[in-house]
């Protein structure tokens, strides 16, 4: 009996153990693969296909145009703002390659320039007609044919010429008994610049010529036609503009913190890509006194033999001049196939992540090219690895994935600079008084871009224009009166244009302009909403003022009347 009970109670002690380790890590089991599930779903972001800036932990609505989130790339929501990534097989397509830059030891004896050929100016000729009359024949007649001094160039009709000749003729049978007249007709037509042939030739024939030969006074290559057959000529009116190209300028420009390196006299190496393999020695010959103020820049120019005609005006040269004194200096440096231009802007590609391909566009300061390859001023580091071929096929993908890019410039509606410039705006009570009443007009109008309705925009933008234009002015500073003329401005184009799309390209300079005057007013008789559509203005964002919380796109119309948010409250 004993023995049975021992049994038992052993029997369901080692029940109870072996149940503890089956249920009990079936359990723990469930609850690691919850948790597990937990931190999946907390990883995974969902985006808009049409707003990929839009980044939310779960799924909904984009709150831009409303259209439902898809399910971001796995890995994607892991990147800061404008950081992207590309796939293996894409990388190796398209041949993406990367280097890690470093600094670079640049001898500063030698200063490269870009520019370009240009005529020799100082070896221009014109050839102009000497006496009045009609052009019955032009022989030159396209620019680039070649002349040389002496060549039949054009026919000319001239009735006072006509006049001249039978003077001679009269002349030339009393030259024995009056000798200075006849001296002095011939000294007319020489004038005039007939040759002794063509003077001996009338008085020889007795026949007065309607007709009479122009012939070039200069050689050279026609540069441009200043007259045509059938056109009346004045005397010394020009026919052609001649340029002597066997010698030619090659003119650079120098920026001012390096018009100290440049002398006349300092020798110039040129070198064009049409003739890669030749240098072409020369020495600086001017330097302009006077610098361009929109470029900041001094034009100074060396003159070259060509005597061959291999260098043709307007060709791209590059110089590089010596200087006196020779220095080194360590240099950040990258190659030009890392560089993409957009206007002023010079932009590379940074791979953040030694491990995986994340990209991200970096804005970089150019110095000199050496060589094809830039110094860097600022914008990289010495050991950034940064795309170095295929930069075209990376930005395409920071185009596609909504990144910021070459084409797509993530430009907040107020820069830094312009949000120290409008908190700096006083602006009288007076003028906000006078100008609130064109709000009313705006309201409007941005009603009537809504319906595009190009008919009713033009009359509110009329009407708002009256209203700016009689505000009084003698009490505000330069910056508004700028913002205001401004204003005018765009609001009369808008009101001469008939096209709705062209009426929405001014709108978007016009909303610049009257939300920097208006975030700066102290009090509004209602609250202003500043809203912003990141797809308008070619993608590039563009923004408008409501007087309701509900986004109402100018921009578009009904075709995406509700793409937008407000990014700024005036109350």
């Amino acid at each position: 009996m004993n023995k049975n009970i021992i049994y038992i109670i052993v029997a369901v002690v080692v029940g109870f153990i072996v149940g503890y380790f089956v249920f009990g890590n079936t359990k723990e089991n469930h609850h690691k693969i919850d948790k597990q599930d937990k931190e999946h779903q907390a990883k995974e972001m969902w985006t808009c296909s049409m707003h990929p800036q839009v980044k939310k932990t779960e799924p909904g609505d984009c709150p831009i145009c409303g259209m439902d989130l898809i399910l971001a790339e796995t890995g994607e929501g892991e990147f800061v703002e404008n950081q992207f990534t590309m796939t293996a097989n894409a990388i190796a397509l398209a041949d993406i390659q990367t280097t890690i830059i470093g600094n670079h030891t640049t001898d500063k004896n030698t200063t490269t320039l870009s520019g370009k050929i240009i005529e020799n100016e100082e070896e221009n000729g014109v050839q102009a007609s000497y006496f009045d009359g009609r052009i019955e024949r032009l022989v030159i007649n396209y620019k680039g044919q070649k002349i040389t001094k002496g060549q039949k160039l054009a026919t000319i009709y001239a009735p006072d010429l006509i006049a001249a000749q039978q003077e001679l003729i009269t002349a030339s049978s009393l030259k024995k008994s009056q000798p200075s007249l006849y001296k002095a007709v011939r000294n007319k037509l020489k004038l005039w610049k007939l040759s002794d042939k063509q003077i001996n030739t009338i008085e020889t024939s007795g026949i007065a010529q309607e007709n009479f030969t122009i012939y070039a006074t200069v050689s050279g290559t026609v540069s441009e036609l200043m007259s045509a057959e059938g056109d009346y000529v004045k005397q010394g009116q020009p026919i052609l503009k001649v340029s002597n190209l066997n010698t030619v300028w090659a003119e650079f420009d120098v920026y001012e913190n390096q018009i100290s390196q440049f002398k006349t006299g300092q020798t110039v190496v040129v070198k064009t890509k049409a003739y890669p393999d030749k240098n072409f020695k020369a020495t600086i010959s001017f330097i302009n006194p006077v610098l361009n103020n929109k470029t900041r820049t001094v034009s100074i120019r060396a003159t070259l033999s060509n005597h061959d005609n291999i260098l043709k005006p307007g060709m791209f040269v590059t110089g590089a001049v010596k200087r006196a004194i020779i220095t080194s200096t360590k240099q950040l440096m990258i190659p030009s196939s890392a560089i993409l231009w957009t206007g002023k802007r010079s932009v590379v590609y940074l791979k953040v992540s030694k491990e995986t391909p994340v990209f991200e566009m970096k804005e970089v300061t150019l110095g000199s090219n050496i060589d094809d390859q830039y110094i860097i001023l600022d914008g990289l580091n010495d050991g950034d690895e940064i795309v170095t071929n295929g930069t075209f096929t990376v930005d395409a993908a920071a185009q596609l994935q909504g990144k910021k890019s070459m084409m797509n410039q993530k430009i907040d509606h107020i820069s830094e600079t312009n949000k120290e410039t409008e908190a700096s705006l006083k602006l009288s009570k007076s003028f906000q008084k006078d100008f609130f009443p064109a709000i009313t007009e705006y309201l409007y109008m941005k009603e009537a871009f809504i319906k595009s309705d190009a008919t009713q925009v033009i009359i509110y933008a009329t009407k708002m224009a009256n209203i700016l234009e009689v505000i009084k002015i003698t009490d505000i500073d330069n910056a508004e009166k700028k913002y205001l003329s401004k204003s005018i401005e765009i609001l009369n184009s808008i009101s001469k244009k008939g096209n709705i799309d062209n009426q929405r390209t001014q709108f978007i300079s016009l909303n610049e302009e009257i939300i920097k005057l208006i975030s700066n007013f102290d009090t509004v008789d209602m609250t202003i909403y500043i809203q912003q559509c990141p797809m308008a203005n070619r993608n590039k964002g563009a923004v408008w003022i409501s007087s309701e919380k509900e986004i109402r796109n100018p921009y578009f119309g009904d075709k995406m009347l509700t793409c937008g948010s407000i990014i700024n409250t005036i109350n």
